[in-house]
């Protein structure tokens, strides 16, 4: 029997262009700014990417495929665990759609076809608000989010 697909829509507007919103997604050097990881890639429709944290060990945590791209406006990625890239259950997709809206940008990240009730579900929940809210403050101010500081406990 299948199991169970669900999906998570985030929405957010930046005060940028969508060239920059595409590069600060696709370009390495900027990505670990706000992400503390880097995408790396090709970026053409087939190649590999992966999600690399930016540190000294350099560990791919993500692997996926391009499944679309049309800068600035669209990129089709699959997303995986790197532990998990043999079973085909456990990839999902995500969608950036980048439109301009006014004088901003309007960034949709829809990150689909995930196992519901998994545990990436339950990590890109919390993970792609930070992400984004991340993105948005450095684009927008030139600095970033910690996205890895721990709410300390009350």
């Amino acid at each position: 029997m299948a199991k169970e697909k669900t999906r998570f829509v985030y929405v957010t507007y930046v005060l940028s262009t969508p060239e920059k919103v595409f590069e600060a997604i696709t370009k390495p050097e900027i990505a670990r700014r706000y992400w503390g990881h880097e995408n790396v890639s090709d970026w053409q429709p087939g190649s590999e990417w992966q999600h690399v944290r930016a540190d000294a060990e350099r560990t791919v945590q993500l692997i996926g495929k391009v499944v679309e791209v049309t800068p600035p406006s669209r990129l089709v990625i699959t997303w995986a665990n790197a532990s998990q890239t043999a079973d085909p259950d456990s990839h999902s997709r995500v969608t950036f759609d980048i439109a301009e809206y006014d004088d901003m940008v309007r960034l949709t990240v829809t990150h689909d076809e995930l196992e519901a009730g998994s545990g990436m579900e339950q990590g890109i929940t919390k993970g792609w608000p930070l992400v984004l809210s991340s993105l948005k403050s450095y684009l927008e101010t030139g600095r970033a989010i910690d996205v890895f500081a721990k709410p300390k406990a009350a």
